[in-house]
């Protein structure tokens, strides 16, 4: 037998002492490329660590997305950080601990197998014979590769670590209020803000550069070409020389595409399709076909804090505080933009309001780079509501049309899905050219990269688009749309929000048509266990349907590979449709924070639940129409649901992504759940009042 494939984070950092290193004052440094996002990363990553070098919580330090210390390990995206992030960090500190265990052994003259590891103390137990990690690292180089060889275990198993809800190491900072690149003070720092084109393509052909300079307090105005940026000593004098930039600029705007309903614009935008996914032979004699369309908007990450970073630019380097979800593939793009080497930027991550995706947290550090190498003095550039929601990409709009063909038993025996979508992935040096914004307006502009996306099994638009279901005959087609008229790049789930959301809601309508139970007619279909056993628990938890309301249920695998979820939703429809309370079960393999793992799931449906009854982006031929939440609403505190998340418990098996599982089983859930109360199919997102009243007619 093989062995099995290393996790790609150990593959491209397979030395030791990027993940390990043990400091003189009775504490050991763990380093990881996945950075906190609010979802508790950092937490795990440290009960991974402490639980396989046997060292207490309180002796473990953790320095997270850091480009000078760190480990490279691309984005913190995909659900991946347990999955790739912790598995990689789980073998290099096992092999850490088996190296010290040997040289304990030697210098004690005893077998290996007789000594455990206690809070960082390697020891025969009931004996005085012991060293600590400490007493061992001069002797002990982890200047070597991973090697994978075999392991020597803790004697007395497992301390217990793992799959214990740890306390958050993230939110003492948070509430004390100092954890935010926003809340970062420098000595001689200055404020800074960017004036941002009125819309896409437009030139800036004048500019009253006198009156701008004269404003109160401004120390620098940054022009190059089309971008235009303004420092003050304060923050307020920066906001209020914005609005002198707006005053004394004038551009000249191309106009926008009329925004129509989705599927007509999408539809008449040129596609390249391609067949991407196909098994089985079609079979049609003695069959009943199911048919129908439907899409989502595009759609903002609309943070509710605004992208900020803090910059230095000195002689030979350049210093970014940066909530990027990719200190490293940042890092290399701002050198290639600024012509300098990799080695002259370094990005330090530090937390910033919640995105999943690529908001503007990448293009605000370069805007911070660019105005520091101008002025001279530390940067602290943030952008406003209004840029946030106009010029951060947005998650791809998508329209997917669905045909089913069912035998005369009742079985589903082909299934043909059509997509249409841009791509889902631009981010900052996931593919050629130069992602930032800044460098597309500067002089001489770099060009803008052209689209592709991922391709399976993980996908982009595309992913989740295979069913995981059992039917003989499917059959998947991408039509992908080169042309972005809106910029577009990952969002949470990326594809799979509005390819669950259609594949559910079409298992329900076929469930409906033949008149059986929605959750058999999944269970009918599906030979995975793991995913019955997902389906059962959400349903045993959600017990009876309380009177007046409709319920509805969702259920996929992420990207077929991670995290299965089960969603149970119940609604009310009065003078809007109001989700008042959800179930979901989650299989995530070993768990190992329970209550990050709650907090995951519990975000993601509440974020689900806001894209799908509330949230659009809209435009006008003169620009993206958002200004602030009145143009763009999202799911207030009132209106959340209740939430219960049950875990099935899969201890033996590896950990699953889990950060993005909920998402299109909530959409799929809630819709289909208004259709049982009121009887109405609302195909196309949101289900706003308007929507579920045309779908009526």
């Amino acid at each position: 037998m093989s062995a099995p494939e290393l996790p790609l984070s150990l593959r491209t950092n397979p030395r030791l002492d990027r993940w390990v290193r043990f400091d003189g004052d009775g504490k050991v440094a763990v380093f990881s490329g996945k950075v906190e996002l609010g979802q508790g990363i950092v937490t795990a990553m440290a009960q991974i660590a402490a639980e396989e070098l046997g060292v207490e919580p309180a002796q473990l330090a953790i320095v997270a997305g850091d480009t000078t210390a760190a480990p490279d390990e691309w984005y913190t995206a995909g659900s991946q950080s347990i999955e790739v992030g912790g598995a990689s960090m789980r073998r290099a500190c096992a092999e850490v601990r088996t190296l010290f265990v040997e040289a304990a052994a030697a210098e004690l003259e005893v077998a290996p197998g007789d000594l455990e590891v206690r809070a960082g103390v390697i020891g025969v137990p009931g004996t005085d014979l012991k060293r600590s990690y400490w007493e061992l690292a001069r002797k002990v180089s982890l200047a070597r590769d991973y090697s994978g060889r075999p392991v020597w275990p803790h004697k007395a198993g497992r301390l217990g670590l793992v799959g214990t809800s740890a306390p958050r190491r993230d939110l003492p900072a948070k509430l004390g209020g100092a954890a935010y690149v926003h809340d970062m003070t420098l000595p001689g720092m200055v404020h800074a803000r960017v004036l941002r084109p009125p819309a896409y393509g437009a030139r800036l052909v004048a500019l009253d550069e006198a009156v701008l300079r004269a404003a109160p307090g401004v120390v620098a105005v940054v022009r190059s070409g089309d971008f235009l940026a303004v420092a003050a000593e304060r923050e307020e004098q920066a906001v209020a020389a914005l609005e002198v930039a707006r005053r004394a600029a004038r551009w000249e705007t191309p106009p926008m595409p009329e925004q129509t309903e989705t599927v007509r614009f999408l539809m008449g935008l040129p596609a390249r399709p391609s067949k991407v996914f196909f098994k089985g032979t079609a079979a049609t004699s003695g069959t009943r076909r199911f048919e129908a369309m439907y899409s989502r908007p595009y759609l903002a990450h609309a943070s509710v804090g605004p992208s900020c970073a803090l910059a230095v630019a000195e002689a030979d380097r350049i210093r970014i505080w940066s909530h990027t979800q990719g200190p490293h593939m940042l890092r290399g793009q701002i050198a290639k933009a600024l012509g300098l080497p990799d080695t002259a930027v370094e990005v330090m991550h530090r937390d910033g309001a919640g995105c999943y995706g690529h908001n503007g947290a990448d293009d605000v550090a370069f805007d911070a780079a660019v105005v520091a190498r101008a002025c001279g003095r530390p940067v602290m550039l943030q952008w406003t509501r209004a840029d946030e929601l106009r010029w951060a990409p947005f998650g791809s709009a998508m329209a997917v049309k669905i045909a089913a063909d069912v035998d005369s038993g009742g079985r589903i025996v082909g299934w043909k899905h059509e997509l249409w979508s841009h791509t889902h992935v631009k981010r900052p040096g996931r593919g050629e050219g130069i992602e930032l914004l800044a460098a597309w307006h500067m002089d001489p502009p770099v060009p803008v990269p052209p689209a592709a996306d991922l391709p399976l099994p993980a996908g982009g638009g595309d992913r989740n688009a295979v069913p995981i279901y059992d039917f003989p005959h499917q059959e998947v087609v991408y039509h992908f749309l080169p042309e972005m008229p809106l910029r577009v790049s990952a969002l949470r789930s990326l594809g799979a929000f509005a390819n669950v959301f259609a594949i559910e809601s079409m298992m329900d309508e076929i469930a409906g048509g033949l008149g059986v139970d929605p959750l058999e007619l999944r269970l009918r279909h599906l030979a995975d266990e793991r995913g019955r056993d997902v389906l059962r628990a959400a349903a045993r938890a959600a017990g009876a349907k309380r009177p007046g309301t409709g319920r509805g249920m969702g259920f996929a695998r992420y990207k077929n590979l991670s995290a299965y979820c089960a969603v149970m939703a119940e609604v009310e429809i009065a003078q809007k449709l109001r989700v008042r309370r959800v179930i979901a079960a989650v299989d995530a393999g070993l768990v190992v924070n329970p209550d990050g793992l709650r907090n995951q799931v519990e975000g993601g449906i509440v974020q689900a639940a806001s894209w799908t009854l509330k949230e659009q982006v809209r435009w006008t031929r003169e620009g993206i129409a958002l200004h602030g939440w009145e143009d763009y609403p999202i799911l207030g505190f009132d209106e959340a649901p209740d939430i219960e998340v049950v875990i099935v418990e899969r201890p033996e098996a590896p950990s699953l992504g889990a950060g993005e599982c909920a998402a299109g089983p909530t959409a799929a859930a809630i819709a289909n759940a208004l259709y049982d109360g009121l009887g109405v199919r609302a195909r196309h997102l949101p289900l706003t009042l308007e929507r579920i009243a045309a779908a009526m007619d």
